[in-house]
């Protein structure tokens, strides 16, 4: 990453990106003063960065062509982010609206996503896979809905996936689904502290799309907020109530 690159490596870097054409080690050993073994070490550094590429020069007479390299074209892609400020930004604008409004975009964006985080893509054929017959091709079977055990351990795992270390509680018998899931930790833990108007309806929505995606029969009815300073807890129920109820956090 740019930030931890050392600063000498940073010289090599911008060395090759001032060059009008690829440099040899000698050449970038020359133009910064210092050892051609120096230069070797940060320039596999760089390579296993990705931000510089080699290859061989043109022979100008007899003998093994000389390796050259240079900086690869396009931006630092080192360094910091800013996706949590990008996040207020995008958030701030959508709490400026009518909360109802916001609270409901919030929910539909969320459902969206989670159906599309459990979607499965169709296979797609490769060039040793055998050429189907175009003719009396057979429909393949529809997959059968998940129970809603199997349905909430895959949404378990999606959280989990997801950053929000799920516990899943309160399952009505062995094997059966969990009443509630307990998340020990949220990865938009700042953006929630702030805009949790906004960014639990998100993740509401998110399950329920999710478990929807699935083809359920349940589906997440509410989220409390930091239920305990420790955790927050989605409640788990059938998925005609949410259907007709909107599901509002409880």
């Amino acid at each position: 990453m740019a930030a931890r690159r050392s600063p000498r490596r940073r010289e090599v870097l911008d060395v090759l990106r001032a060059a009008p054409a690829p440099l040899g080690v000698a050449a970038v050993a020359e133009r910064m003063g210092v050892h051609p073994n120096t230069v070797r070490f940060h320039l596999d550094a760089l390579m296993a960065e990705g931000l510089v590429e080699s290859g061989a020069e043109a022979p100008s007479g007899p003998g093994r062509p000389r390796t050259a390299y240079r900086a690869r074209p396009g931006m630092d892609r080192g360094g910091a982010r800013g996706y949590p400020l990008l996040a207020r930004m995008l958030l701030s604008r959508w709490a400026s609206a009518d909360p109802a409004e916001a609270r409901a975009e919030a929910e539909e964006t969320g459902r969206a996503w989670g159906r599309l985080l459990v979607d499965e893509p169709p296979t797609q054929p490769t060039s040793e896979s055998p050429t189907p017959p175009t003719f009396e091709s057979p429909t393949p079977p529809t997959p059968e809905p998940p129970t809603a055990e199997r349905a909430a351990a895959r949404l378990v795992g999606l959280l989990d996936d997801m950053g929000f270390a799920p516990r899943p509680e309160g399952a009505s018998g062995p094997g059966g689904p969990p009443a509630r899931i307990r998340l020990e930790h949220c990865p938009f833990l700042e953006l929630a502290e702030e805009y949790g108007r906004l960014v639990c309806p998100l993740h509401l929505g998110l399950m329920q799309g999710a478990l929807s995606g699935l083809g359920a029969p349940l589906t997440a009815t509410g989220l409390e907020p930091f239920a305990e300073p420790g955790f927050c807890l989605a409640h788990l129920g059938g998925a005609r109530t949410a259907e007709q109820k909107g599901a509002t956090p409880r």
